[in-house]
Order: structure tokens, then C-alpha cells, then sequence
């Protein structure tokens, strides 16, 4: 674990610019030299940097990205055509993008579809993804189905204690300041308190939030990656707040806009141990009935000071996925 030295906030702030336009570019042509650019080191040493400070090398992390991304794609529109698909996330050419995805799950994107069509014949002993994932995603745990990942997120609204409330809404483009989180998040209330500490600590004497008043600053959580495909110590999380455009930034408190466009809103009410009901609810349930897809971007959840809630050991959460319609 590194000490958050100044030296070592500055390597950190240059680490999450490098991520973060990795996220927002991965169709395009990632070279090492445009990534060094944005990180403003040199090519020769910046992918060491990378690998020793993230613990993947460079074009290994934006390569299991984008695999994680095409799996959401695929499973989002089963009509997307996959040469589409290898291209939106980023692969040379459909072929290229068949040997990545089964080097790592063990079967084709054309076989993973058409198991995923037929999963609802198949039961979690017949799933080999829900094997592989336990085995950190290798694909010599057998040839992988995605159908465990799709069960777990189906829930019906009929089941659901949590009283969801969604809809629809064009939202602004939005720049939250955030500090950065790799490694397994859930349920670790601990974690998110530190974070939010740390952040507050620089916020309050730069005057971008009330000390006093904490409460009035909208927090933002936004999750990178899928903590059903990603592996735990490798998950990414950001906890920030809603700033001015304008706001400047250093060290391990980064930057990032969050893009303007149409967003389901779901409303929760929920303890620690039910977020991940929530997120099945909304996109297991609400989605498919809505009449919208999900779009590109990334979801977030948006939280709310609420008194009541707090003394109940709950959170006011709204949950926010990118949305466009179904075409």
C-alpha cells in the first residue's frame, strides 16, 4: 500500500485521468503514446508506471475492459449485430474481438448469444460462467455461459420491499470532483466514510462545501466496472460531489463530467444490505418493461440528505443509468 504522499496524490491524480479516458474512448485506437500524453509521462516509462500503481499492465487493463463492456452490450441488445459490437468497444476487427472474448471466456460472442437466448433451459450447475467467475475469470474452468450474471439480476417487482420509485429524465451535464477506490467495495460502509471524509477535508477550505452544512453537497457515486464480471480487487469506484465546472483539482482528487442526456432515475430507500436488490430491480425488471435500453455511459447513484432515513441506518439513494429507446 502506497503513503499518500504528495508525490504519490500526484502519480494517483495522473493514474485516474489515464482511467477515466480510458472509459470514455475505448472504441477508439488507445496508443501508448496518447495515453502517456494524457498521463504526461514518457511512453518508455509510463506503462511501468501503470502496472506497478494498478496492478494490470496497461493494454491488459483496457483489453479486459473491454471485453466487460462488450458482454454489456451484448446482453443489452440481442439484435446489436456483434461485428457492431467489436467495434464500438474497440477491437480491430470482428475476428480480432472473437479470439479476445474466447481466450477469456472460453466460448464465442455468437455462442455466448445464442446460450444466452436458451439460458432459461439451463440451470446454475449447467452455467460455466458461474464457474469461470469464481476462478477469477479464467476460461480453463470450462466454456463459459453468461446466464448467472442475467439470473442474478432478475427480480420481480412483486418481491420487491424496497418501494422503488423511476423515471425518466433529461439530466444536465454535471462535473463532480471524486476520490478514487480499486478493490472490493460492498457493503463496507467504513470505506465510503473515509472517502467522503478525505474529500470533505479538501472541499470545506476551498469554500465548495459547508462544513456545517455537509448535507447540502450532492453526492455522487459512480461505478465503473460490473462487480458481476470484474473481479473484486480489481473494481473501481469513484465518491464525489457535484462542483462548478471550473473547480481545480490535485493529487488524488480528480475531475470527471458526467454527460448530458436521458437517465432512468430509480428512488430507493435502502440499508447496506439492499443495493444490490435495488440495482436488480432497475435493471432486471424496470428496464425490460420500460421500453427504453441502456445507453453508453455510466451509472451512478445520486444520494440525498434525509434525516429519517439516517436514523434507520438507511441511505436516499437515487439510482441513474444512461437510458435511449428501444429500437
Amino acid at each position: 500500500m502506497y503513503e499518500h504522499t504528495a508525490q504519490v496524490r500526484e502519480y494517483i491524480q495522473r493514474i485516474n485521468c489515464v482511467m477515466d479516458h480510458i472509459d470514455g474512448h475505448l472504441g477508439e485506437d488507445l496508443t501508448l503514446e496518447t495515453l502517456a500524453g494524457v498521463a504526461g509521462f514518457s511512453p518508455y516509462h509510463f506503462h511501468r508506471i501503470f502496472a506497478a500503481m494498478v496492478g494490470e499492465t496497461l493494454f491488459g487493463f483496457i483489453g479486459r475492459l473491454r471485453l466487460e463492456r462488450s458482454l454489456g452490450l451484448l446482453c443489452g441488445d440481442l439484435n446489436r449485430p456483434v461485428t457492431d459490437v467489436a467495434l464500438a468497444c474497440g477491437f480491430s476487427s470482428p475476428a480480432a474481438f472473437s479470439r479476445a472474448f474466447s481466450a477469456r471466456y472460453g466460448v464465442s460472442p455468437t455462442r455466448w448469444r445464442r446460450e444466452r437466448v436458451a439460458k432459461s433451459n439451463m440451470g446454475k450447475e449447467e452455467s460455466s460462467l458461474y464457474q469461470a467467475l469464481r476462478n477469477g475469470g479464467n476460461a480453463d474452468a470450462s466454456h463459459l455461459v453468461y446466464d448467472e450474471y442475467i439470473e442474478n439480476f432478475i427480480v420481480r417487482r412483486d418481491t420487491m420491499k424496497l418501494n422503488p420509485e423511476a423515471k425518466v429524465a433529461a439530466r444536465p451535464e454535471t462535473t463532480i470532483a471524486y476520490i478514487r477506490h480499486i478493490g472490493p467495495y460492498a457493503g463496507d460502509t467504513e470505506l465510503f466514510k473515509n472517502l467522503y471524509a478525505r474529500l470533505y477535508q479538501w472541499a470545506g477550505p476551498r469554500g465548495l462545501v459547508c462544513m456545517d452544512h455537509p448535507e447540502t453537497a450532492i453526492e455522487i457515486v459512480i461505478y465503473h466496472d460490473d462487480p458481476s464480471v470484474t473481479e473484486p480487487d480489481k473494481l473501481r469506484l469513484s465518491a464525489g460531489f457535484i462542483v462548478p465546472p471550473d473547480t481545480e483539482v490535485s493529487g488524488e482528487i480528480g475531475k470527471m463530467t458526467i454527460p448530458s442526456g436521458d437517465y432512468v432515475e430509480a428512488h430507493f430507500i435502502l440499508g447496506p444490505e439492499d443495493f444490490g436488490e435495488a440495482w436488480g430491480w432497475v435493471c432486471g425488471t424496470w428496464m425490460p418493461t420500460s421500453g427504453y435500453m441502456p445507453g453508453d455511459g455510466m451509472c451512478f447513484e445520486q444520494y440525498a440528505f434525509n434525516e429519517e432515513a439516517q436514523k434507520e441506518g438507511k441511505c436516499d439513494v437515487t439510482i441513474c443509468i444512461p437510458v435511449k429507446p428501444m429500437e
